[in-house]
């Protein structure tokens, strides 16, 4: 994600704190929340699948995928 797009919901944010947000606002910030959340999944995702555990002979193996 953008840097611009963070700083944007930060002002978001702070304007929020001495207005009441209009409703373009307040749709703009829940969107550019949502995809900052989903830039923060993918890449802590991309992280996890790159992580490898070693065990006491030496062996990589991959994390284990959690069972819903």
């Amino acid at each position: 994600m953008e840097q611009s797009r963070i700083d944007r919901i930060s002002e978001l944010t702070r304007i929020s704190r001495t207005r009441a947000l209009t409703q373009e606002e307040l749709n703009e910030r829940a969107a550019l929340r949502a995809e900052y959340i989903a830039a923060v999944k993918a890449s802590l995702t991309g992280q996890l699948e790159n992580t490898y555990i070693v065990d006491e002979h030496g062996a990589k193996r991959p994390l284990p995928k959690k069972k819903h």
